[in-house]
Formats: C-alpha cells, structure tokens, sequence
C-alpha cells in the first residue's frame, strides 16, 4: 500500500535505522522497528524488518507472527527458512523439520534452499540426531568447489556437526575449508581450527607492563617539555 509523503519518509528513516543497527546494536534496531511498526503496520517490507530485529534479538514468537504477516501480504515464500529457524527457537524442532518438507521449500532460490538444509541440519542436531543432520548438509553445494556467499557457513556447519560427532578430523578438513572460502570472516572459522590445533593466544603484555605502557615518562625537570636539545 501507498503511504503520505511526510508518513513514508518517517518510516523510511526507521527501517535505515533497523538496518544499520541490526548486527552491532539488535536492541536499539528492534525499538526502532517497533516506531516503524506503529506507523506503518500494513506495508509488507516494515512486517519483515520487524520480524528480523525481534529475531535477532532471540524474540522468535513475536518474529514468528512478522514474518507470516509479511509472507500473507506478499504471498513470499522467501521468508520460510528463518520461519522454520524461529520454531526452533521457540523449543520446535520438529515443526522446523515438518516446514523443511514442505511445498514451498522447492520454491526457493538455490540460496534459499540451502539455507532450509542449514534450519533442517540444526533441528536435527537439536532432537539429537547428530548423523542425521550431516546426512542433510551432505548435498551438491556443500561438494561444488565453487564459491558461493552460502558456501563459508554450509562448510561451517557440516564441519561442526562432524565435530560434535567425534570425527575430528573430518571436521578439521571442513573447518579448513570454510575458512579458505571466508573471506569477509563471517565465520570463526580459523579459531575453531587454532582450538583443534591446540593453539592458545596469549596477552604478551602482563598487567605490569600494561599498566607502565599506560603512564606517560617522567618529564627532566631540566630540561625543555618538546625534548629539544638544549643550547
């Protein structure tokens, strides 16, 4: 739907807001979704950003019902891989394995449907079902050595299920592999291979040295305050 001039720029500078915020601010993006919801309820694109700040900010039922208004208003099925994530968080698995078989996961793109496998995997991994779920991340696009923007977390994920499954060297091979294909680190990839290697960071700076580095050198009181030689 349409919206007044003055109403669509003050909704507009809100959902600017929720994006900018949402990864290193999710409260402050979340109140700002929840201005926008006030004044617009019934545009599509403000139902989503709603639904995606009180996702991150782990409200899944409340992101559950933004995002099916979202998805009436727009007959979307774009939406249905976080809809299943959020059964999960609400403690049901089982639903997110249930919307994993449905219809509409065949309509997705080849994103979206990777990104289903991953909610499948996890609810798997949450009922216990450890080889189930890398049985369900086993598929072409986790074998194409092709880079896609999915490919660093698919790797990630299987690495990690096979981690938890005791195959550790399985899953140090694959955590190897997502990092070669993190290249904007969204991944902590390389720590988790630094864990398996045994590597542990250290602070070559003790508290002593800490706190001298922080004081500022003692001025000579005979001397000029610049440093300069004298004449």
């Amino acid at each position: 739907m349409s919206l007044p001039k003055t109403l669509a720029e003050d909704v507009a500078r809100n959902l600017v807001m929720v994006a900018r915020l949402i990864d290193e601010d999710p409260e402050e993006a979340y109140a700002y979704s929840r201005i926008a919801l006030r004044l617009a309820s019934r545009v599509a694109a403000v139902r989503e950003a709603a639904g995606f700040a009180a996702y991150a900010t782990q409200k899944y039922a409340e992101a559950l019902a933004e995002f099916r208004a979202a998805r009436r208003m727009t007959g979307s099925v774009e939406l249905w891989p976080v809809m299943a994530d959020c059964e999960r968080g609400l403690g049901r698995p089982e639903r997110a394995m249930a919307m994993a078989g449905e219809p509409e996961v065949q309509k997705l793109d080849k994103a979206g449907q990777v990104e289903m496998r991953l909610v499948a995997a996890g609810a798997r991994r949450d009922m216990g079902q450890i080889d189930a779920a890398i049985v369900t991340l086993q598929s072409p696009e986790l074998a194409s050595s092709s880079v896609q923007p999915w490919t660093p977390r698919l790797r990630y994920a299987y690495a990690d299920a096979l981690l938890e499954a005791g195959r550790e060297d399985e899953a140090r091979e694959w955590f190897g592999k997502a990092l070669e294909a993190d290249k904007d680190g969204a991944t902590d990839a390389s720590d988790r291979l630094a864990e398996l290697d045994g590597v542990e960071f250290v602070d070559v700076l003790g508290d002593d040295e800490t706190d001298t580095a922080g004081e500022a050198a003692p001025r000579d009181e005979d001397g000029p305050a610049d440093g300069s030689a004298k004449a």
